[in-house]
């Protein structure tokens, strides 16, 4: 055991002795000038190999086969000490490069894992070579350092199927600069509408929009843009009624992308009824919009949606599930309800933004006294607290800067603890009430402990400094401060972009909580546009939501015409969107007649006004069109997508059976009225679709219902029983449709 324990020091110490004495001596001065640097020359060539990639020898849990190395290089002090010092000598071989084991490997000559990763006669290979040849030197003191890099040129316009070659350059702290096109990485934001190769030449699709090429080397990165036109000839557009329109048309008539025209009063009134109330507009709302002659009408409808309880009823369902109100116990609904109401209290009496996240942030007592305390509650660690205020308010993703730099961003793991060091002095007393606590300011000099560095970090906002806090103040009202300020680059941004998408089904910076410089905007003037005005409205979200569904950008119909089909990120005609699980479910019963109950809570009650996640158990509806269980801060959480078990549950599913044959439901009532036929399907494309039935919609509706309906063995069903049913075929075959499921 004694001689195993001392085998690894010894043959250390050879092989720093062979650098040493055999190889090092063999350099005059006017070598050592040009000493290959570990830092510098050697982790960009491991980088472009991808040897220190997340799925190689950067693979948490210790790299791979015993080799680790950090992710993309961003320690290369402990990079260099694995890679010498490490493997009893057999990775590095000085005396003879070639036979070292990180170039066999590399290139082949033994197997591995990773395949071919160089080329033998390459520059890389030459250059790794070389420094084992000098000895694996580090770099000294007075190696420059890297500062940025730099893309040449940084915005381009390409047509269809061309290239771009771009160049790369790195600018190091003495004024030298280096091309590094050979060396970055780079990375494509969406392939289908343009490729890279390694070497960075870019290839146009002819999907026409902007796209961006992110570069990477060494922790800094850059970004090509790039705007690819379809060159259409735009003859008109309607007419801008506020900036929204400016920014969206003008970028449409650069790319050649001719819009869809403004939709008609129908389409108009449903989709704006199912986006700011999340409903549908009721028969004598459509029937009252379609006969106004008014010219401002639909500007009246908006704000009456504004003032509406519907309107707190739908976006307090939403920001309720950002904010993970869970119930996952008998106790938590005092909680659940009391932070619900705070949610839908504050929407409907249009607290400002600002002031509502400042005081779910700092919040103080018991639940009871102050609802906003709940958040707590369910985000308990300051890990889990950092990382959700800075995906949902800030839209930056902070997840992968706990263990080690950001990958596509600037921040590293001080920046995470820096924030994470707001929540440290949050406080916590049981109190009288079961599974409820009193969250207090724990008085002190706040930090949080650099989990790899040991080092406490003070509290720090992104890239901006808050000042020293006194150990009596609540770190958390300067971070609020911070969040809000002028200065503060992502806080009126994340929230615009996330109400864009939830009008436009895509954000403006896709995904929606994902904002950094390596993920540009499609229209960066229009977002730049929305940010200030949110601010200057002193982030009044009603304001908001009313200059963006005032737009004709909004408005513009979904039906394509020859020349918008392909376009998926620029607006020129609505994105249809599958209607959410609530409000859907909210939808089958306005139709039906029908009600949906739920527990402890009033007959009657909306799905989108359940205060939590515990009634998704008891309805098989709201479980198969995707709910989601408030267990994530990201929107994705919920499902959008359509899916086997849905069509199934549309067409037998026994609660649906239910709601359609309701007792006094609207195809009984329908079967019991004496008015003509014609005048029941009209009610029901106006409940269904706030339109009238088109001519030959009328006509198989009225084929069907005048069908004779025999049973089983042939004879005739009774006529009252016939009309009934046959109401509820309609009905049913109405709730099928793509127009019924879908806000387009």
């Amino acid at each position: 055991m004694a001689e195993r324990n001392i085998e690894r020091p010894l043959l250390l110490i050879i092989g720093l002795l062979l650098i040493a004495f055999v190889v090092v001596p063999t350099l005059d001065a006017s070598e050592a000038i040009h000493t290959i640097s570990f830092v510098n020359d050697v982790v960009p060539v491991l980088t472009k190999a991808g040897c220190n990639a997340g799925v190689c020898h950067a693979k948490a849990g210790g790299g791979q086969n015993g080799f680790q190395l950090s992710l993309l290089g961003f320690e290369p002090q402990e990079d260099y000490e694995h890679l010498v010092l490490e493997g009893r000598g057999r990775r590095l071989f000085p005396a003879d490069p070639d036979r070292s084991l990180l170039l066999m490997k590399a290139v082949g000559r033994v197997p591995h894992g990773g395949g071919i990763r160089i080329d033998e006669d390459s520059e890389s290979y030459a250059l790794l070579s070389e420094w084992i040849k000098q000895g694996t030197p580090y770099g000294g003191e007075a190696e420059p350092e890297l500062v940025s890099i730099a893309v040449e040129p940084t915005r381009g316009l390409m047509q269809p199927h061309s290239e771009q070659q771009l160049k790369s350059v790195a600018h190091y702290s003495d004024g030298t600069t280096r091309d590094i096109t050979d060396l970055a990485l780079y990375e494509c934001n969406d392939d289908a509408m343009a490729e890279v190769t390694s070497k960075g030449l870019v290839t146009a699709a002819d999907i026409p929009g902007k796209v961006a090429v992110m570069l990477r080397y060494q922790g800094k990165v850059a970004v090509f843009n790039a705007a690819i036109p379809l060159g259409a000839a735009v003859d008109s557009m309607p007419p801008s009624k506020n900036f929204v329109d400016e920014l969206v048309f003008a970028n449409l008539e650069e790319l050649g992308i001719p819009p869809s025209p403004v939709c008609d009063d129908a389409t108009f009134l449903r989709r704006v009824s199912l986006d700011i109330g999340g409903r549908l507009p009721t028969d004598t709302e459509a029937r009252e919009f379609l006969a106004s002659t008014e010219l401002d009408k639909r500007d009246q409808v908006i704000e009456a949606l504004l003032r509406s309880p519907d309107y707190a009823d739908y976006f307090a369902n939403k920001w309720t599930t950002l904010l993970k109100n869970r119930r996952d116990d008998a106790s938590d609904i005092t909680s659940n309800f009391a932070f619900h109401s705070w949610i839908r209290d504050s929407l409907l009496a249009n607290k400002p933004y600002d002031q509502l996240v400042r005081e779910l942030l700092a919040a103080t007592g018991t639940v009871i006294a102050n609802p906003p305390v709940a958040w707590y509650k369910r985000v308990k660690e300051p890990k889990e607290q950092i990382e959700d205020v800075a995906q949902l308010f800030l839209g930056v993703r902070m997840q992968c800067a706990q263990c080690h730099h950001h990958p596509f961003e600037r921040w590293s793991q001080d920046d995470y603890y820096g924030l994470s060091a707001f929540f440290s002095q949050v406080g916590r007393k049981p109190t009288d009430t079961r599974g409820e606590d009193l969250i207090f300011h724990k008085r002190g000099v706040a930090g949080a402990k650099n989990v790899k560095t040991g080092l406490t970090v003070v509290p720090v906002a992104l890239g901006d400094s808050v000042g020293e806090i006194p150990p009596d103040e609540d770190p958390r009202l300067r971070l609020a401060d911070w969040m809000s300020g002028d200065a503060n680059p992502f806080f009126a941004k994340a929230l615009v972009n996330r109400y864009w998408k939830h009008f436009f089904k895509r954000g403006l910076i896709e995904p929606e909580d994902d904002i950094r410089d390596t993920n540009p905007p499609t229209n960066p003037e229009l977002l730049a546009a929305l940010e200030q005005h949110f601010r200057d409205s002193g982030f009044d979200l009603k304001e908001l939501v009313r200059v963006i569904v005032s737009s004709h950008a909004y408005q513009l119909s979904a039906s394509p015409n020859a020349h918008n089909m392909a376009d998926r990120q620029n607006y020129s005609r609505f994105y249809p969107k599958r209607l959410q699980a609530e409000v859907l479910l909210d939808a089958f019963d306005r139709l039906c007649g029908s009600t949906t109950s739920f527990a402890n809570l009033p007959v009657g009650t909306r799905a989108v006004a359940l205060p939590d996640n515990s009634y998704n158990k008891s309805s098989p509806f709201l479980r198969v069109f995707g709910r989601p269980d408030n267990a994530s801060v990201c929107e994705c959480e919920r499902v959008q997508s359509a899916s086997l078990a849905q069509s199934l549950h549309l067409l037998n599913a026994g609660d649906v059976k239910a709601k359609l044959a309701t007792s006094n439901g609207r195809a009984e009532r329908l079967a019991k009225d004496e008015k003509p036929a014609s005048e029941k399907i009209s009610d029901l494309y106006i409940a269904a679709f706030a339109r009238e039935p088109r001519s030959d919609e009328l006509q198989t509706s009225l084929d069907y219902l005048a069908e004779e309906r025999v049973a089983a063995d042939g004879t005739p069903v009774d006529k009252a029983r016939a009309a009934r049913e046959n109401f509820q075929d309609l009905i049913w075959a109405l709730t099928n449709t793509k127009e019924f499921l879908f806000n387009h």
